[in-house]
C-alpha cells in the first residue's frame, strides 16, 4: 500500500512538473474580456507579462501551474483603464501646489492660498482649479488682494479648465505686463483702465512661462506622485496631451531604470522644437512609451467664453471666442504632420472651432482613412457637421466628466437649441462606430469611475438632474467600459496590444470592489480598486 501511494505521488509530481508554467493564475474572478463578442470569463494565466490562456477556472488549472495563484472570490475584474485624454505631468505638478478645486467663493481661494503660504515660504505661488461658476457671486476675481497679500511675491492662481488664470501684479511684472496689449487668441483683461490680473487663453501663457522650470529631481517627483495616484485608480496607459520633448527624455530615462512604470501615449505640443525633435528622431515606440502625436489648441474653454462660437454666447452677446491661431497656422501644422505620417490631435470645443479643424481635416485626410486623427474634446458640434467625422475617420476623443461638471451652466452660454449639439456623445459614437474616452485631469478628477457614471447616467454624484442631462447621448455600460480600454487603445494604435484581456495582450488589468457593470450609482461612484495589474506586476493594492 505505501509503495502504491508513493508511486501515485510520484506521478502527480511528475504530471504537475511537466505542466506549463505560468508567473500568476487568477481564478474564480468575472473577467471582462472586452473582445469582439464581449466574453466573460472566469480565469488567467500570466507568463512573462502577457496573457497566456482565459477560460473557465477548472480549465485553466487543469492546464497550467503557476508560481503564484490567486482566487478573486467573484471579484470582476477589467482590462487595465486608459485614459485617452489627460494632462499626466501636469496633474503631477498639481499635487506640488495649491488644490483650489471645489473651492466655493473667492475669499476661500484666499484661504487656503495663505495656508499654503505658511508651509511654502519661497519662490512663485501657484495654484489649480478655481471656478467661478461654483461661487455664489459667479464673476470672475481681481488681483487686488492678492497684491495686498503678497506684493513682492509672484502668485499665479490657474482656474479649473486652465484656459484662464489670475495673477498679482509681481506676477504680471515678472512677465512684463504693466497695462493690457492686443494678443492673437487671448486677453489681458482691464476694468476702468488698470489691470484686473485676469489673463484669458494664451495671456496666461505669457505669465506662466516665466515660473521657474522644476530640476531633474523635482520633475522625477512630479511623475511618481501621478504615477502612484493613477495606479490607485485602476489606470495602467494614460495618454499626456500636450508635453515638450525634454518631459519625453526624462519619461523614456526614468522608464528605463524601471522607476515609472506607467505606459504613457504622449502628444508632444505644437511647437516648432518638438516638431524639429520627433521629425528627426522619428516615432517612438516602446511596450509603455508611445510617441506618434502632436497636440494642438484651436480654442480655449466654454467656462471662461473662450470657445470659439458660430454664434455669439447668449449670456454675453458681444462675445464668440476666438480660435487661438490664425487659420493658416492650422492648415500648415496639418500638412506637416501628415507628410511625417504622425497623428494630429487638436482641441475644440466651440462649433466654430470644430468646424474650421474638420474642414482642415477632411481636406488634408480626403475620404476615409486609418490615420486615426483626432478631435479632442468635440465639445459642440453644429448637426450639420457631424457627418465630417466620419467622412474622413476623425475621432471624436471626449471626456464624459465635462457634460456633468458643465450641464449647470453650460445652456447659459449656448442657448436651448444650440446645447442640443453640446456633449453629444451617442451621435459622435455612431460616426465611426467606437469612440475613446477620458478624463481631462486636472481638469476633472482621476478617476475613471466618474466617467463611466457620467457617460452612462449623465448626472452628478448627487442623483442631479433625476431623470440624466440630454440622455439621447448616454452610452450604454458596455459601451463606456469599451471606451475607457479597447477604443481609448484603439486611438492609440495600440489595440493589439492592450484595452482587452486576451491570449498574447499586455497583463494588465484590475480587480474592482464591485461590478460596474450590474452596479448602482452609489456601487459605482464609491467603488475602490484592490489590485491593479500592469505587465503581469502588481503595482497597487488596497490596504
Amino acid at each position: 500500500m505505501k509503495r502504491m501511494l508513493s508511486l501515485f505521488a510520484a506521478i502527480i509530481v511528475f504530471c504537475s512538473c511537466n505542466m506549463p508554467k505560468a508567473d500568476l493564475i487568477i481564478y474564480n474572478a468575472k473577467i471582462y474580456t472586452v473582445n469582439e463578442k464581449f466574453d466573460i470569463a472566469e480565469a488567467m494565466a500570466i507568463k512573462d507579462g502577457k496573457i497566456l490562456a482565459v477560460g473557465n477556472s477548472a480549465e485553466i488549472r487543469k492546464q497550467f501551474s503557476g508560481k503564484e495563484e490567486i482566487d478573486a472570490a467573484g471579484k470582476a475584474i477589467y482590462p487595465g483603464f486608459i485614459d485617452a485624454h489627460a494632462h499626466f505631468y501636469g496633474y503631477g505638478q498639481s499635487l506640488q501646489s495649491i488644490d483650489l478645486r471645489g473651492t466655493k467663493s473667492w475669499e476661500e481661494v484666499i484661504n487656503r492660498l495663505n495656508e499654503f503660504a505658511k508651509t511654502h515660504p519661497d519662490g512663485w505661488l501657484t495654484g489649480r482649479g478655481w471656478d467661478q461658476n461654483d461661487w455664489e457671486d459667479k464673476q470672475f476675481p481681481s488681483k487686488e488682494k492678492l497684491d495686498a497679500l503678497f506684493p513682492n511675491r509672484e502668485v499665479i492662481l490657474t482656474r479649473v479648465d486652465g484656459h484662464a488664470a489670475i495673477a498679482n501684479q509681481s506676477a504680471l511684472n515678472a512677465a512684463g505686463i504693466t497695462k493690457s496689449f492686443t494678443l492673437t487668441g487671448g486677453d489681458i483683461v482691464e476694468k476702468d483702465g488698470k489691470l484686473t490680473g485676469l489673463l484669458i487663453d494664451n495671456a496666461v501663457d505669457l505669465v506662466a512661462s516665466k515660473i521657474p522650470s522644476p530640476n531633474e529631481d523635482q520633475a522625477k517627483k512630479i511623475l511618481l506622485d501621478a504615477q502612484q495616484n493613477c495606479f490607485a485608480v485602476g489606470l495602467t496607459t494614460i495618454d499626456d496631451c500636450g508635453l515638450d520633448f525634454n518631459a519625453v527624455d526624462l519619461i523614456e530615462k526614468m522608464q528605463k531604470d524601471n522607476s515609472l512604470k506607467m505606459r504613457l501615449y504622449v502628444m508632444l505640443s505644437d511647437a516648432e522644437k518638438n516638431f524639429d525633435y520627433l521629425i528627426k528622431r522619428g516615432a517612438i515606440k516602446t511596450d509603455r512609451l508611445n510617441v506618434r502625436s502632436f497636440k494642438v489648441y484651436s480654442d480655449g474653454a466654454l467656462g471662461s467664453r473662450g470657445a470659439c462660437l458660430l454664434h455669439p454666447y447668449s449670456d454675453m452677446p458681444d462675445k464668440s471666442g476666438f480660435l487661438l491661431s490664425d487659420i493658416k497656422h492650422f492648415e500648415e501644422v496639418a500638412k506637416k504632420i501628415y507628410a511625417n505620417n504622425f497623428q494630429m490631435c487638436t482641441h475644440a470645443i466651440g462649433d466654430s472651432a470644430n468646424r474650421s479643424i474638420l474642414k482642415i481635416y477632411n481636406a488634408v485626410l480626403g475620404e476615409k482613412n486609418d490615420k486615426r486623427w483626432r478631435i479632442e474634446h468635440a465639445q459642440i458640434v453644429a448637426p450639420e457637421d457631424f457627418k465630417l467625422f466620419g467622412k474622413s475617420s476623425v475621432v471624436p476623443s471626449v471626456q464624459p466628466t465635462h457634460a456633468t461638471s458643465d450641464m449647470y451652466w453650460a445652456k447659459d452660454r449656448l442657448g436651448e437649441t444650440r446645447i442640443k449639439g453640446a456633449y453629444a456623445y451617442k451621435q459622435l459614437l455612431d460616426q465611426n462606430g467606437w469612440i475613446p474616452l477620458g478624463t481631462d485631469f486636472p481638469v476633472e478628477e482621476i478617476n475613471p469611475m466618474f466617467t463611466f457614471f457620467a457617460a452612462t447616467a449623465r448626472k452628478d454624484s448627487k442623483d442631479f438632474p433625476k431623470d440624466g442631462f440630454q440622455m439621447e447621448n448616454a452610452l450604454t455600460a458596455e459601451e463606456a467600459l469599451r471606451g475607457m480600454t479597447i477604443w481609448a487603445a484603439k486611438a492609440n494604435f495600440e489595440e493589439k496590444e492592450k484595452g482587452s484581456l486576451e491570449v498574447g495582450k499586455f497583463a494588465d488589468f484590475v480587480m474592482m470592489e464591485n461590478d460596474i457593470m450590474k452596479g448602482n450609482a452609489q456601487q459605482i461612484l464609491t467603488n475602490k480598486v484592490l489590485k491593479t495589474y500592469l505587465n503581469g506586476e502588481k503595482v497597487y493594492e488596497k490596504k
